[in-house]
């Protein structure tokens, strides 16, 4: 059974899964597939082409599938993917792709995106991340799972977030933030170390910590270069697969890593 509201618009051409309920005034657009649980309050709005998985909570005057912001963009068929259980609140937005970028937005489950958050065209968001208020991705980037993005905070398109980041309030990202970082921004942007109270509650003990510590010592506080730092990483610290992956992420990255 699905609850729609007498004043809401629904498409005949989306498809809607059991125990959706649809508040009045909400709108759901052409070639939208809201999965099982799924709840529109007053005002939220989703377009499609557009597919959401089960128990995703759209509060009022959000706006998710929107048309990619990108001056490119001549009304293409290009997508919204999104898993279970994420929260989206009061009017953040989230747009679809681009033909250029891929033409698919991508999110996973169990995020928390808070009011006025923006997550544009062709961001490919992992699960469990957190966008504080007025959080704001460009288009084309990769924000990895566990991430959190602090209020009034910004990435520049094409960069990448690492897995289990922090990036504190008010700051801007110009280049890759490694995973397990924590990233603040007083006057310029650079790295504070690692993200650990984060790791903690996400349960890394203390033991899987350590090594990702000793990581980043040697890349921040150390009087060696990155190129020797991650040689020296592999060379001391190669029985940690995070520390593995920290190396694979900073020799991969095109625009420099947060330092």
């Amino acid at each position: 059974m699905t609850d729609i509201d007498s004043r809401a618009v629904v498409s005949p051409s989306a498809r809607l899964g059991c125990k959706v309920r649809i508040g009045p005034h909400a709108v759901v657009g052409d070639e939208v597939e809201l999965g099982d649980g799924c709840i529109l309050d007053p005002h939220a709005i989703v377009k499609g082409p557009a597919r959401m998985g089960r128990d995703n909570h759209l509060h009022s005057f959000s706006s998710i599938g929107g048309d990619p912001q990108d001056l490119t963009y001549k009304g293409e068929r290009v997508s919204l993917e999104i898993g279970d259980a994420n929260v989206f609140h009061e009017f953040c937005t989230v747009n679809r792709g681009t033909l250029k970028g891929g033409a698919v937005t991508r999110l996973g489950s169990n995020n928390l995106i808070m009011a006025y958050a923006h997550i544009g065209h062709d961001c490919q968001v992992g699960s469990r991340t957190v966008f504080m208020n007025a959080a704001t991705l460009a288009g084309h980037v990769t924000f990895e799972d566990y991430a959190t993005l602090g209020a009034f905070s910004a990435v520049h398109q094409f960069c990448r977030v690492g897995a289990y980041a922090y990036i504190a309030g008010f700051t801007v990202i110009t280049q890759d933030v490694p995973p397990f970082s924590k990233v603040v921004a007083p006057r310029d942007t650079r790295c504070f170390g690692v993200n650990s109270i984060g790791l903690e509650r996400q349960g890394f003990t203390p033991e899987r910590i350590q090594p990702i510590e000793k990581a980043y010592r040697l890349l921040l506080r150390s009087k060696l270069n990155t190129t020797q730092a991650l040689e020296k990483m592999r060379g001391t610290l190669s029985h940690s697969e995070d520390v593995l992956s920290l190396i694979r992420f900073i020799e991969s990255a095109e625009r420099g890593v947060t330092k």
